[in-house]
């Protein structure tokens, strides 16, 4: 996740303060209610519409699938006086077909009316982008009668110079739509109460990759691991016999009296920090057992605490039993 051009209304303001005449959408500004709009755009499959839902829930008036020609209109009339509309956000996308192509032009048409936006651009890698179309069925709309490796290049090559504008970039690969909502929530939408930290637990197995944007990671692949045992092999840290296989000699809770401790501090001072949301991963060989155990018991501990939002995730649990 990057930042790459933070857009200000006074910033272009005052560079319009020089021309002796306003036009209609700069007289607006003055008396226009809306104090932020947010521009939505990235790769198909990348999370647009989890995107779009998390800044509804947040009250913002949302448009989907917008045409880039239309936004200077719809922009206009947010600015038209009577307006009520505060908070808005649109999803632009490669949907729009040709017209997309014209991303770009109205984003300087918007700056030379001293319109004030911020661009949020989704991505993913590859093989997430084919495996969500392949899950939903869907025909890419760069590719309707091709490969959906082909509608992502080309619209690689689409959205090249949008993302070279966002004000963030967001990687979503890996996430969870109530991780990405955190992270859009860290980043775009200050008016969420930080005060009740959010944390998000994920096991998950190193032989099928690294976690992606934990906060917190531990590898617990030093404790005793029960795919090595005929009867826990097609079990999962779900069950209590995998834990307590786990702890057998005492490895279990040594490893808790440390952890534990640990967490009780950090976690008070990222709330201290203003800090809205932290993922901790935990990671085990295969991501079924031993990691699954800890992370649902450290989800049962500071759920019971009642002092954070928890959430728990097992990214590898379903994977196949070649290693625990």
């Amino acid at each position: 996740m990057s930042v790459s051009r933070p857009t200000r209304l006074g910033d272009r303001l005052r560079r319009g303060s020089r021309r002796t005449e306003l036009t209609p959408v700069q007289a607006g500004l003055r008396s226009s209610a809306l104090t932020d709009l947010v521009l939505i755009t990235g790769f198909s499959g990348a999370g647009k519409s989890t995107a779009m839902a998390a800044f509804e829930d947040e009250g913002y008036f949302c448009v989907d699938n917008l045409p880039p020609e239309m936004i200077r209109s719809l922009a206009e009339l947010f600015m038209h006086e009577g307006s009520k509309v505060e908070r808005a956000a649109i999803v632009s996308d490669a949907r729009g077909g040709s017209y997309f192509a014209g991303l770009a032009a109205v984003l300087d048409e918007l700056e030379r009316l001293g319109v004030s936006y911020r661009v949020l651009f989704l991505e993913a890698d590859e093989q997430t982008l084919q495996t969500r179309y392949k899950e939903t069925r869907r025909r890419h709309p760069l590719a309707p009668g091709g490969s959906v490796a082909d509608g992502i290049a080309r619209e690689r090559a689409l959205l090249a110079p949008v993302r070279e504008r966002a004000d963030l970039v967001l990687e979503t690969t890996g996430l969870t739509a109530a991780m990405m909502r955190r992270k859009l929530a860290d980043a775009l939408l200050p008016t969420r109460n930080p005060g009740r930290l959010a944390v998000t637990i994920q096991s998950f197995g190193f032989k099928h990759g690294p976690a992606r944007d934990a906060d917190l990671l531990f590898d617990v692949r030093f404790l005793p691991n029960p795919h090595y045992e005929a009867d826990l092999r097609p079990l999962t840290g779900h069950d209590p016999d995998v834990a307590a296989y786990v702890n057998r000699d005492g490895a279990l809770d040594a490893f808790y009296d440390r952890l534990n401790p640990m967490l009780d501090y950090l976690l008070p001072q990222y709330v201290a920090e203003g800090k809205s949301h932290l993922s901790i991963a935990i990671g085990c060989t295969g991501g079924r057992h031993r990691s699954v155990a800890i992370a649902e018991a450290l989800a049962a501990r500071y759920a019971e605490q009642g002092d954070y939002l928890i959430e728990v995730t097992h990214r590898d649990v379903e994977r196949g039993t070649r290693s625990g």
